[in-house]
């Protein structure tokens, strides 16, 4: 990919845009780690997962995670991280020895925000009471837990590998080993799923009173089996349904929707994901990790790294597989896609102050989004109505230029 250069006039949505200003402030600073590895690719997951081999290069991999980080650091100097969040794969496949040693080298590099938030996804079938412990010692404050589901057939039509009961001794491990705050990931939308059935699952995960619910359909997804290999899923009327009442009950029991499938108690949203929403910074590193950093002159640059665990561990290859400094004419939509994701949106100040660009740049499909029922008409917040978190991509296609 090659760099663009920001245009000093275009037109966007129909309006002329003016020239990209330099940023005020810079917004928040997260990072986010990818270790690659599960014990088994599940079959609907398009994320870049490789099967672990019985020995993880555990010391070799956190020695190229920091090299890594070195390479992003002259793009954040002088600031602090707000969050971090350690993704996969599986990361609770990694010692406490070797997170412990990977977060001391990164607070090293760069401080840590007083209250940083740091998420560690783990598997039921990864959870050990001591090695948990050793987790909240490091500092590592919230949790996010693949469940899924919790009923046996259900499970074994994704390819997981642990069984319900599994699933529901994880919760409590991880408030025993002193986690006060996590995440429960559950999908819906399952292969021959009911209604009954998805709202078992969901009753079931609020009974272990998690801080904050990850529920979301199953979609196939190119390169992998499942896309390959179809199963039977639900009518489109049933997914409907189990919507509805799904999201009726977590409404009932005091988790507020906050964004498109994520659902919180009162002051537990996922401020790592907020960051994502609201178009704040991110540095990405490890295995196919996705950063994106905004410059004091305007500069916004996305940048993604080696993708094959083999290739990010060979030192004769980059870590960094390719850069991309956002247009001003793509400057809308890649704020829009990230911010009307929240149910409540942003404050439209947030527009100007994170791209750099007048709230004008949006005037034409901001109109036409309005007209159709799409976004609410608020001046002072962009967020769309309840029918286009229903059509999100049709609202968002009118800020492509």
């Amino acid at each position: 990919m090659t760099t663009d250069s920001c245009a000093s006039s275009l037109i966007i949505g129909g309006a002329a845009s003016s020239p990209r200003a330099p940023l005020p402030t810079l917004p928040p600073l997260a990072l986010y780690i990818h270790i690659p590895w599960c014990v088994r690719k599940c079959p609907y997951c398009d994320f870049n997962s490789h099967t672990a081999s019985p020995v993880l290069p555990e010391q070799e991999y956190v020695d190229a995670l920091l090299a890594d980080l070195d390479q992003d650091l002259h793009a954040v100097y002088g600031r602090e991280l707000t969050s971090i969040f350690f993704g996969g794969g599986t990361p609770s496949l990694f010692s406490a020895e070797a997170l412990g040693g990977l977060l001391q080298g990164v607070e090293q590099r760069i401080p840590f925000a007083a209250d940083i938030e740091i998420t560690l996804e783990a598997n039921p079938g990864t959870f050990e009471q001591e090695k948990f412990v050793a987790y909240r010692k490091l500092g590592i404050n919230r949790l996010s837990i693949g469940i899924q589901s919790f009923q046996q057939e259900k499970l074994e039509a994704l390819g997981r590998i642990h069984n319900g009961d599994e699933a529901v001794r994880a919760a409590g491990m991880a408030r025993q080993a002193g986690f006060d705050n996590f995440n429960l990931d559950l999908m819906h939308g399952l292969p021959d799923q009911s209604l009954d059935d998805a709202l078992s699952d969901l009753r079931q995960a609020i009974a272990l009173k998690p801080t904050h619910i990850s529920w979301y359909q199953l979609t196939l997804e190119p390169n992998t089996v499942f896309w390959n290999q179809p199963p039977v899923l639900p009518e489109d009327d049933t997914l409907w349904d189990i919507q509805e009442a799904g999201q009726a009950l977590l409404a009932e029991h005091g988790y507020a929707q906050y964004e498109v499938s994520a659902y919180a108690q009162a002051g537990r949203p996922a401020r790592h994901n907020l960051n994502y929403w609201s178009f704040g910074d991110f540095i990405g590193i490890g295995a196919g990790a996705h950063g994106k950093l905004s410059h004091p002159d305007g500069r916004i640059v996305r940048t993604w790294k080696t993708r094959l665990p083999k290739d990010y561990l060979n030192p004769a290859k980059s870590f960094q597989a390719g850069e991309k400094s956002l247009s001003n004419d793509e400057m809308p939509f890649e704020f829009l896609m990230n911010a009307l994701r929240l149910t409540a949106g942003v404050e439209s100040r947030l527009y100007p102050e994170r791209t750099g660009l007048s709230l004008e740049t949006l005037a034409e499909g901001r109109r036409q989004a309005e007209q159709s029922g799409l976004l609410q008409v608020e001046p002072s917040r962009l967020a769309a109505t309840e029918r286009g978190q229903l059509f999100l991509n049709d609202l968002l296609q009118q800020f492509l230029n």
